[in-house]
């Protein structure tokens, strides 16, 4: 397997974004309903979709996160419109001037989308919220590449990570925002936003994989 992509062929990564949000809008609003507004997968669509009509062709990897950045960041209600919004453009901002994305390539472009999402909230570990995904999967993406594991090994090192601290949430009393009023209630439920999370940065490094590994990542019209 090949140990990176063209970054201009990678808008793709965005393309199958689109559809994963579209395909899972309902199942998270139902999440979020149990303890939030329960307008998660709702409103997170609408930005996805709308990115959808946004891209342009000869858009790259970088270029396609920057349109969902912007849009998610621009026309999106909320809380998390904002957050997923900074969290694409630093990823896009992180990447624009790579032609190959590698490993390393990819844990930059995590490590500034955590960077931008903790400049804009004080959520930490444990308090349930996305930063339960991202946090682990970053940490676990470095510490693969420091140890000179393939891109793939990486990737799936991340994604592992990612899953382990979404699923954890299902046991946590959130700490911030509308659910830390229900204390203890909030308890046995996944929160909304790290699932998403996870939902995202495992089909990015699905499709990274098949992009490196050389396999047609196209999408549907």
């Amino acid at each position: 397997m090949a140990e990176q992509f063209r970054n201009a062929d990678g808008r793709v990564i965005v393309e199958r974004l689109i559809e994963l949000i579209h395909e899972n809008r309902a199942y998270l609003s139902e999440i979020d309903g149990k303890i939030g507004d329960g307008d998660h997968g709702i409103n997170m669509d609408k930005g996805f979709q709308l990115t959808k009509e946004r891209l342009e062709e000869g858009m790259g990897m970088s270029d396609a996160l920057k349109t969902l950045g912007r849009t998610l960041l621009l026309e999106i209600g909320g809380s998390m419109g904002p957050l997923y919004g900074q969290f694409y453009k630093a990823m896009a901002k992180a990447s624009k001037d790579a032609e190959e994305v590698t490993a390393t390539t990819f844990a930059d472009m995590l490590e500034a989308a955590y960077e931008a999402i903790r400049a804009l909230g004080e959520a930490k570990p444990g308090d349930k919220t996305l930063v339960d995904t991202l946090d682990p999967a970053t940490d676990a993406l470095r510490q693969a590449v420091t140890m000179g594991r393939s891109f793939s090994e990486a990737l799936d090192d991340m994604v592992a990570a990612a899953e382990k601290g979404w699923k954890s949430t299902e046991d946590m009393v959130a700490q911030i925002g509308r659910s830390s009023r229900l204390g203890e209630r909030s308890r046995g439920v996944l929160d909304a936003g790290a699932t998403s999370c996870y939902f995202m940065l495992k089909s990015m490094a699905d499709t990274a994989k098949e992009l490196a590994g050389g396999a047609s990542a196209e999408v549907d019209a």
